[in-house]
């Protein structure tokens, strides 16, 4: 999967999984975790073929809709996307004090000598 979505090295898979695809493996884990206790599961054998039970029920959910999570392409990179979110965030919160984007006082354009 990480070779299909071009994911090198160890980076974690997850983030670039398409939004649909963490949604249904979240959903499956938590089916997992509501039958363990429910059934009173115990040990890593039945809680692992409940787990298997649920992806696959929930993999059958989504083909009877037609998605493919095979099928799906990567989403962006999520330390690229944080970064970029973070850089806007500076620039609106920089733009919201009344200078302009990418300029204030920290960058030391800005004279900061009090009025005489």
């Amino acid at each position: 999967m990480k070779k299909r979505l071009g994911v090198k090295g160890a980076k974690p898979l997850a983030d670039h999984l398409p939004s649909v695809t963490l949604a249904a493996k979240q959903l499956a884990t938590e089916m997992t975790s509501h039958n363990a206790v429910r059934k009173d599961l115990r040990g890593e054998p039945p809680i692992a073929r409940e787990h298997v039970q649920n992806n696959e029920s929930v993999r059958g959910v989504l083909g009877q809709r037609g998605i493919r999570p095979e099928e799906l392409p990567p989403e962006e990179d999520v330390k690229k996307l944080e970064r970029r979110v973070m850089g806007e965030g500076r620039a609106l919160e920089e733009g919201a004090r009344g200078f302009p984007v990418g300029v204030g006082p920290m960058r030391g354009d800005v004279d900061e000598r009090p009025d005489s």
